[in-house]
């Protein structure tokens, strides 16, 4: 549904300012944290290849400046294209990568999350959703543009 989003969402409101964090940053934030969390820990961690990581804030959201920093708040918008894409790669890592998982380990290996490797797991899925159903939400309240559900395959 997350992809689905991004597929019908319009150009204009794609890089809209209507909102805190316009639609690209919502849909990167989301595939960002995704693909982190689909990693044992933190060190683990490869950046997809169009990763723009020399910015405040590299998930893509306008998080309060460090006022000590001269870097970017944000990365430059990333195009529809290149999030479908990353969207895809996340897509096509996650039964490897969740079978590489320890679920029954104590630990999540992010030192910001103190609960099990499992607990983390379901964390991640319920971000996806939030992602997704605030993407939705938008396209239905501006365009009445509805999502199809999607279930199991």
């Amino acid at each position: 549904m997350l992809r689905q989003a991004m597929e019908k969402c319009p150009e204009d409101l794609w890089y809209s300012k209507d909102h805190v964090n316009a639609f690209w940053q919502t849909s990167y934030h989301t595939l960002f944290f995704a693909h982190l969390y689909l990693q044992p820990n933190e060190t683990a961690f490869k950046p997809w290849k169009h990763h723009q990581a020399n910015v405040q804030n590299e998930d893509g959201q306008a998080w309060p400046p460090d006022p000590n920093s001269r870097l970017p708040l944000i990365p430059e918008p990333y195009t529809r294209e290149q999030v479908l894409e990353y969207c895809g790669f996340c897509d096509g890592i996650v039964n490897a990568a969740v079978d590489a998982l320890d679920l029954l380990s104590p630990e999540s290996g992010f030192h910001w999350y103190k609960c099990s490797k499992l607990e983390h797991q379901i964390v991640n899925i319920r971000h996806i959703q939030l992602g997704a159903g605030l993407l939705a939400a938008r396209l239905r309240a501006k365009l009445n543009i509805g999502l199809a559900w999607v279930g199991t395959r």
